[in-house]
């Protein structure tokens, strides 16, 4: 941004010890292990060259330049994260709401789902409902983390408003069964799946043959996500705003449904053709027998 006004404006470009701030940050990043006092002195290096930097901009702007609206976007981005990290370094502590880890995306926030690969993750977190046609909707759609178990019950009455009726069963994670979700589905006589809570009941069996035909149904909404991102483009979103981001992911989606309705509506032409073809060679067949009985009269 520095240098780009200088070179509109045709300013002498000042001091910025970008090689030094870089050269700081490549010596923690490449170190195998990362102390507690390397790290607040690695944080205070950086916030000191942006506060240099900062103060650069301000007299640039005393001095009448204007800047674009996608630099002062920028701008205000960089001094929320400056504030976020001064916090975190004052008060000690590795947290703070709304935290922005990327400047470039703002509005994307860190997601904690402690897999070994990969315990944070970053991008949009959604919920996913398939219908008993094979359809995929979109419940809820969010960068902020948030529990999926409070997706269920606005999703079964979206489901009621769309059929007139609620569904026979719910085929859910075991995340989806707690209590709440638990009672409105005993009070509108659907079944959730999973096992119950608590201490275990005494016909096993029945309930374990009940929970296997459960979840290998439950898998077309795993095979869903992994088809959405195999051949839908759902793992290959490369936007940079909210809007088209989320704009993206919800296209890759109706692709997907139209693919789905392309194929039942294939799977329709060739039932019908099949029964044509059938009650054809039934007709061709009686000819054939009518013949024969001529033949012989």
């Amino acid at each position: 941004m520095i240098d780009q006004i200088c070179y509109d404006y045709n300013y002498y470009k000042p001091r910025m010890y970008r090689k030094k701030a870089r050269k700081d940050y490549l010596n923690l990043a490449r170190c195998k292990k990362r102390t507690a006092k390397k790290i607040r002195k690695a944080i205070k290096q950086q916030l000191q060259y942006i506060r240099r930097n900062r103060a650069y901009i301000n007299a640039f702007l005393e001095a009448g330049v204007e800047l674009t609206p996608k630099q002062n976007d920028r701008l205000k981005v960089i001094d929320e994260v400056c504030k976020q990290q001064l916090y975190m370094y004052e008060n000690k502590v590795h947290s703070v709401p709304n935290r922005i880890v990327s400047i470039s995306q703002p509005y994307i926030r860190p997601i904690v789902k402690g897999k070994a690969a990969a315990p944070v993750e970053f991008g949009a977190k959604l919920d996913l409902s398939i219908d008993e046609k094979g359809l995929a909707r979109l419940e809820r759609l969010s960068f902020d983390a948030y529990n999926e178990s409070d997706v269920l019950i606005e999703a079964i009455e979206r489901y009621k408003e769309r059929t007139g009726h609620y569904p026979e069963r719910a085929l859910t994670d075991k995340i989806y069964r707690n209590r709440d979700n638990l009672a409105y589905c005993r009070l509108h006589g659907i079944r959730l799946s999973g096992p119950s809570l608590g201490r275990p009941k005494k016909n096993v069996a029945a309930d374990k043959k009940t929970e296997y035909a459960d979840n290998a149904d439950r898998i077309e909404v795993e095979r869903s996500f992994s088809l959405a991102k195999r051949c839908y483009g759902l793992g290959m979103i490369k936007t940079k705003l909210d809007l088209t981001t989320r704009s993206s992911i919800a296209l890759s989606i109706l692709t997907m449904n139209v693919a789905r309705l392309v194929a039942l509506s294939w799977q329709f032409l060739i039932m019908l053709f099949s029964r044509f073809k059938q009650h054809e060679n039934m007709l061709i067949f009686m000819r054939n027998k009518d013949c024969e009985k001529l033949a012989t009269c």
